[in-house]
C-alpha cells in the first residue's frame, strides 16, 4: 500500500509527537531484542538499507519531514516510496526515535526471515560459516557483510550468538543481511555434525591447529567454525569438527579478531574457487 500526500495533507497527519504509539514501537524494536523477537520484525535505518530493503518484507518506512522534502523526487527513494506504506515525522521526532548520533533521516520496520538449517546446508557446494557464541554485534554484522563478499551461502549460528537485529549488526551488514542466508540454531554441535554427514568438510579456526588455513581445499563443500571473541570455541564443538586450522601468525600476536579472522578464511576460500 503506497501513501501519498498532497502538501496540507502531510501536514496534517506528519507525526509530531514522541508519545505517539508508532514512535514508541520503533524505539521499542530498536532497543529490544526481545520485543523484536516477540512481534517477528526489526528496524533498519539509512537511505542505503532503505533503497535496498525488499519490498514484500517492509512492514512501513519512517522518514523525517526532512528527508522527505529532500529526496522525495530521487529515483531510487521516489521508486521505493510508491511501493511501500510510509509515514513521516517531524525532524525532532524522528530524532528522538532513532538508533544513531547522527540519523540519516529514514527507517523501515522490516518483517524477520525465516531460513532453516536445512536449506543452509543443502546448497549446491556450499561455503558456510558457523559462528559460536560470538558477542560485539559489529563481529557478527562484519562476518554477514563479508560473507556475501567472499560469496558464501550461508551463516549458522548458536543460540547463544548476539542478535543479529541489533542495531549495531543491522548497520555493520550494509544491507547484505538482506541477501545472505543465515539461521540460528539449539545444538551447534548436531548442526556440524548433519553437515559432515552432507559430505561437507568442517574446520575449525583454533590456536591448537596443526594445519595452515591456505593448506586446506575449499573447492569443494566446505565450512568454517568461529568461536567467542575471548574464550574461542568449546572444546566439544572443536572436537566436532574435521580439522582444526590456524592463521599464522608473526610478531608477539596471537591471534585475530573474530571478524578478521573469518575474514581471512572467507576470502581464502573465495580465492581458490576463483
Amino acid at each position: 500500500m503506497c501513501v501519498c500526500f498532497t502538501e496540507c495533507e502531510r501536514n496534517k497527519y506528519m507525526i509530531e509527537s514522541t508519545k505517539n504509539n508508532q514512535v514508541k514501537t520503533l524505539t521499542g524494536l530498536l532497543k529490544k531484542s526481545k520485543t523484536r523477537k516477540e512481534e517477528g520484525v526489526y528496524v533498519v535505518e539509512g537511505r542505503r538499507m532503505f533503497e535496498e530493503a525488499p519490498e514484500n518484507l517492509v512492514v512501513k518506512a519512517y522518514l523525517s519531514e526532512s528527508f522527505y522534502e529532500r529526496y522525495k523526487d530521487a529515483d531510487k527513494v521516489a521508486t521505493k516510496l510508491s511501493k511501500v506504506e510510509y509515514e513521516i515525522l517531524r525532524d525532532d521526532v524522528y530524532e528522538y526515535a532513532s538508533d544513531t548520533k547522527t540519523p540519516q533521516g529514514v527507517m523501515c520496520i522490516m518483517k524477520q526471515e525465516n531460513h532453516s538449517p536445512v536449506q543452509i546446508l543443502s546448497k549446491e557446494n556450499p561455503l558456510i560459516i558457523f559462528l559460536e557464541n560470538l558477542q560485539d554485534p559489529g563481529n557478527l554484522g562484519t562476518i554477514i557483510r563479508t560473507a556475501e563478499g567472499a560469496g558464501f551461502t550461508g551463516v549458522i549460528m548458536s543460540e547463544n550468538t548476539v542478535d543479529i537485529y541489533n542495531p549495531k549488526t543491522i548497520r555493520s551488514t550494509m544491507g547484505s543481511i538482506f541477501r545472505v542466508p543465515f539461521c540460528y540454531v539449539e545444538d551447534i554441535q548436531s548442526t556440524i555434525h548433519d553437515a559432515k554427514s552432507r559430505g561437507i568438510k568442517v574446520y575449525a579456526a583454533h590456536l591448537g591447529g596443526q594445519k595452515s588455513y591456505d593448506k586446506i581445499d575449499c573447492t569443494k563443500p566446505t565450512a568454517y567454525v568461529i568461536g567467542n571473541e575471548g574464550n574461542g570455541l568449546t572444546e566439544e564443538t572443536a572436537k566436532q569438527c574435521d580439522e582444526l586450522v590456524i592463521i599464522p601468525m608473526q610478531g608477539q600476536v596471537e591471534s585475530l579478531n573474530a571478524a578478521t579472522a573469518a575474514t581471512v578464511l572467507m576470502f581464502e576460500a573465495a580465492r581458490q574457487r576463483r
